[in-house]
C-alpha cells in the first residue's frame, strides 16, 4: 500500500482516542472512495474505495481492519464485501492495513479491535457499504465508458453486461475510470433473501497457507541484521525488579547487551533468542516482590466468600419485585455456593513482538487483537509523534483475548530503543507468558431459590463475588462504579440478557479485586454465569421435582429466541426420548455476545470419577450466519476450549505467584478425548450476533448436570481435576 502523509497528532490525544475505539464507541467514518485523485496499493493497482483494490487481472483485494486468530473473520469480512461487490469469489485476496495508515486517512477502516465476537458483527454495515460502493463506482465507470445509463447494466462474478447491446467487460479493465469518480452519497444493501455469498459455507481463505506452512506468525518475523530477546518480570504482579549483575552474563555466547524494562522487568539481548534465555537464566536478579508476595489462593478465596455476605456492599446489575422479602416467606429455599478460578489463556504461542527504533521512526511486527491498541502502546513507549510510528500485523498463533493487551508490544519497543537502529525480536518463554498473563477472572457466587407451596419458583438471589475486569482494563468504562460486563447472560437486557421470568429476582456483584491481573478470556463472564445459573436451575427443578428442561420452558415463555434454541437441542439430543443403557444428559442454555445458545450433553461415568464425554448438541441463534461451515468449526473449537477449562484450567496463587508455568501443570484436552459435536443453527434473522464466544458457556453446565443425573452429585466448583475428576 502507499505511505500516506499523516496529520500531526498529540501521542496522548491519540491513546485516548483509539482506547475510545476499542471500545466499541460510534465513530464517524469519512471514506475517501474515489475522487479525482487516485489512491493506489503497493502494487500501483487502484483502490475503488478503501476497503477494494482491483488490479488489471480482476483479481479483488479486500482489506480486512479486524485480526484473524483462526476465528474465520479474514473470511467471513471478504464474504460481506464480495456480496455486494458482486466480483468472482475465485479471485479474491485479502491484505491488513496497518493502524498507521488508518489514522493517517481519518481512520477510514473503523475499529481494529478483535474481540468479544465483535469482528463481524460490529463491522458488517460498513464493510458491506464499502463493498456495494465499490460496485456502484464500477459499473458507473462501464456504463461510462460505452455511454448508457448505468441503470442498463448488471454484474456478476465481476463481469459487467450492457444486455440490449451485449457489451461486457471486467472489473479489472474499468477500474482505473472507477477509481477517479466520485461515490455515490449513499447505496441500498442487498436483502437478505438475494444472498449468494453471505450464508455459504465457502473455504477460507488462510488454509492453503496455514497448512503448507507459508503462514508468518509473529515468532516466524526475520528481518536483517535482526537480534533475539528474552525477558523476565517481577513474578508477583505489582512487585518490582530491585537488581541485577549483568557482569555475570556478558561475556556469555551471542549476549550482547542487558537492558533494564521499566521498572519490572530486566531483558537480554543476543544473537539468537537460546542465547538470550540461557544468559538470562544465569542472570543473578533481586526482586522486590512487595505486599502482593503474602498473598495466596486461600487467602484470594476468603476475601471473595466474605462478599458474598449480605452486608457487604454490592451492585444491582438486574432486579425486579422484592427477592430477600420472597426468600423470607416461601414455603421451601434452595441454597448453593459455586466457584470459578483463574484461568490463563494459554495460547501455544507465547507473547512476542518484533521492534526496530530509530531517533526518526518506529515500527513493530506482531499479532494483536487490536492493531490500533497497540499503535498506541508503540507511540507511549517509543516516544514518537504517530507519523513515525506503525505496527505490522501478522497471524497471531492464538488471541483467545490475551492478545487485546499490549504489555509485550510495549515491551519490544522498550528494548529495542536501548538498541537503536537493530531490529529486536522480544520472544517470551513459556514460562513468563504463564506467569504474566491477564486471568479469567476469579469469582464466586451464592445463589438462593425459594418456592411457594405448589413448587412454583417466586423468587432468585444471585449474589456475584470477585473480580472485575473493567475495573482492571477500562475504568472509563465502569457505570458509577459499576462493571456491567460482569453481568454477561445475567443481565436485565442487552447482547447477555437473563433468559427467565422470575416474579422476584436480585442480581448483585460484590466487586473484590486481588491483585492477579484479570482480562478478557474467550466467553470471560458469561462462562462462569452460566455455570452458576445453568447448574442452580437443575438444582432448583430437583427440588421442585420437575424435569430439567420443562422446569426450564415455564420459565422462558417470555423469552421465545432462548427458548428456540433451548428447544432446538432438546429436540436433537431426543431429550423425550431415553438415553442409552449407561448414557446420561444434561442441558443448559445462556444469551452471550448478542447470541442466544444453549447445549445438551451425553456422557457416561466410570467409578464415580472418569467421564466419557459422547456427545454435545449446541444451538445458537446468531441472527445471521455468515459462514455456516465456519460456525460449525467455532462451536467445535469453543467446546475445545470450555471442556479443557472444565477439566483441566485453574491457577492457584502462592506467595503471590501464578503456580502453573507450564502445560505439565495446565493441561489441555486431547483429541481422544473430544466428544462429537452436532451444531443446530437457528437464524432468525433482524440482528447479528457473535459466533466464537457464546457457546462455550454451555459446555461445562451441560456436562455437570449430565454427571449430576448420573452419580446424583453435584460438583461446584472447577477445575474437575481438583475433584479428581477426570476423562475416561
Amino acid at each position: 500500500m502507499n505511505k500516506h502523509v499523516s496529520p500531526k497528532m498529540n501521542r496522548r490525544a491519540f491513546v485516548v482516542g483509539s482506547a475510545a475505539v476499542g471500545a466499541g464507541l460510534a465513530i464517524g467514518l469519512d471514506l475517501p472512495f474515489g475522487g479525482p485523485t487516485v489512491v493506489r496499493a503497493a502494487d500501483g493497482s487502484p483502490e475503488i474505495g478503501a476497503w477494494v483494490v482491483v488490479r488489471p487481472d480482476d483479481t479483488v483485494v479486500i482489506r480486512i481492519a479486524r485480526s484473524e486468530m483462526g476465528q474465520g473473520s479474514l473470511t467471513g469480512l471478504a464474504q460481506l464485501v464480495a456480496e455486494e461487490l458482486e466480483c468472482d469469489w475465485s479471485k479474491v485476496t485479502t491484505e491488513y492495513p496497518t493502524p498507521g495508515q488508518s489514522v493517517a486517512r481519518k481512520r477510514v477502516w473503523g475499529d481494529f479491535s478483535t474481540g468479544g465476537s465483535r469482528g463481524i458483527r460490529s463491522s458488517q454495515d460498513y464493510v458491506r457499504k464499502g463493498g456495494a460502493t465499490a460496485r456502484v463506482m464500477l459499473i458507473e465507470a462501464a456504463a461510462n465508458e460505452w455511454k448508457v445509463p448505468a441503470s442498463e447494466c448488471t454484474v456478476a462474478r465481476g463481469v459487467i453486461t450492457h444486455k440490449a447491446s451485449g457489451r461486457t467487460t471486467t472489473y479489472g479493465k474499468v477500474a482505473e475510470a472507477a477509481a477517479k469518480l466520485t461515490p455515490p452519497a449513499d447505496v441500498k444493501l442487498k436483502d437478505p433473501k438475494d444472498w449468494t455469498i453471505i450464508g455459504k459455507g465457502l473455504l477460507r481463505l488462510d488454509t492453503a497457507d496455514k497448512t503448507t506452512g507459508t503462514m508468518t506468525y509473529g515468532i516466524d518475523v526475520k528481518l536483517p541484521g535482526m537480534l533475539n530477546a528474552a525477558i523476565k518480570d517481577c513474578p508477583v504482579f505489582g512487585g518490582k525488579l530491585k537488581s541485577y549483575d549483568e557482569a555475570k552474563v556478558t561475556s556469555m555466547k551471542g549476549v550482547k547487551k542487558v537492558v533494564k524494562v521499566g521498572d519490572t522487568a530486566v531483558a537480554v539481548v543476543a544473537d539468537t533468542w537460546w542465547h538470550a534465555k540461557t544468559a538470562l537464566e544465569a542472570l543473578p536478579i533481586v526482586w522486590d516482590e512487595g505486599d502482593n508476595a503474602k498473598v495466596s489462593s486461600g487467602s484470594i478465596a476468603k476475601w471473595l466468600t466474605e462478599g458474598l455476605d449480605n452486608d457487604q456492599p454490592a451492585y444491582v446489575g438486574n432486579k425486579n419485585g422484592d427477592a430477600k422479602a420472597a426468600i423470607a416467606s416461601a414455603a421451601k429455599k434452595v441454597e448453593a455456593v459455586y466457584s470459578y478460578p483463574y484461568q490463563n489463556h494459554a495460547t501455544m504461542e507465547p507473547m512476542n513482538a518484533t521492534a526496530l527504533y530509530t531517533a526518526d521512526k518506529c515500527e513493530v511486527w506482531c499479532g494483536t487483537q487490536n492493531g490500533e491498541a497497540a499503535f498506541a502502546a508503540v507511540l507511549e513507549a517509543s516516544g514518537l509523534p504517530a507519523e513515525k510510528c506503525d505496527v505490522h500485523k501478522v497471524m497471531p498463533g492464538g488471541g483467545f483475548g490475551r492478545r487485546g493487551q499490549t504489555d509485550y508490544v510495549r515491551q519490544a519497543v522498550m528494548v529495542a530503543k536501548q538498541m537503536p537502529g537493530t531490529p529486536v525480536k522480544l520472544l517470551w518463554s513459556r514460562e513468563e507468558d504463564m506467569a504474566h498473563g491477564r486471568y479469567h477472572p476469579i469469582t464466586q457466587c451464592k445463589m438462593t431459590g425459594a418456592f411457594d407451596a405448589n413448587n412454583n419458583l417466586v423468587a432468585l438471589h444471585y449474589r456475584l463475588s470477585g473480580q472485575s475486569i473493567l475495573f482492571s482494563l477500562r475504568p472509563e468504562a465502569l457505570q458509577n462504579g459499576m462493571d456491567p460486563a460482569a453481568f454477561q447472560g445475567v443481565a436485565q437486557s442487552g447482547e447477555a440478557a437473563f433468559g427467565y421470568s422470575v416474579p422476584n429476582l436480585l442480581v448483585e456483584h460484590a466487586m473484590r479485586n486481588p491483585h492477579v491481573p484479570p482480562g478478557f478470556w474467550r466467553g470471560v463472564n458469561v462462562n462462569h454465569n452460566a455455570i452458576y445459573m445453568e447448574c442452580f436451575m437443575d438444582e432448583l427443578a430437583q427440588a421442585a421435582g420437575q424435569d430439567p428442561l420443562e422446569f426450564r420452558r415455564k420459565l422462558m415463555v417470555n423469552h421465545p429466541k432462548h427458548l428456540a434454541v433451548l428447544n432446538a437441542v432438546a429436540e436433537k439430543i431426543g431429550w423425550d426420548t431415553p438415553a442409552p443403557k449407561g448414557v446420561y444428559r444434561g442441558i443448559a442454555q445462556v444469551m452471550g455476545y448478542g447470541s442466544y445458545v444453549a447445549g445438551a450433553a451425553e456422557i457416561s461415568v466410570t467409578d464415580g470419577s472418569k467421564i466419557k464425554v459422547h456427545r454435545i448438541v449446541a444451538s445458537t441463534d446468531p441472527g445471521y450466519v455468515v459462514n455456516p461451515a465456519q460456525v460449525e468449526r467455532q462451536i467445535a473449537g469453543s467446546f475445545v476450549y470450555g471442556l479443557s477449562a472444565l477439566f483441566y484450567g485453574g491457577c492457584t496463587v502462592k506467595d503471590g505467584k501464578i503456580e502453573q508455568t507450564n502445560f505439565d501443570t495446565y493441561n489441555s484436552m486431547r483429541i481422544n478425548e473430544m466428544p462429537k459435536v452436532e451444531s443446530v443453527m437457528v437464524p432468525s434473522g433482524g440482528f447479528w450476533g457473535g459466533v466464537g464466544e457464546p457457546t462455550i458457556g454451555v459446555a461445562a453446565p451441560a456436562v455437570l448436570n449430565a454427571y449430576f443425573a448420573a452419580t446424583g452429585k453435584r460438583i461446584r466448583s472447577v477445575p474437575l481435576r481438583d475433584q479428581n475428576i477426570t476423562f475416561a
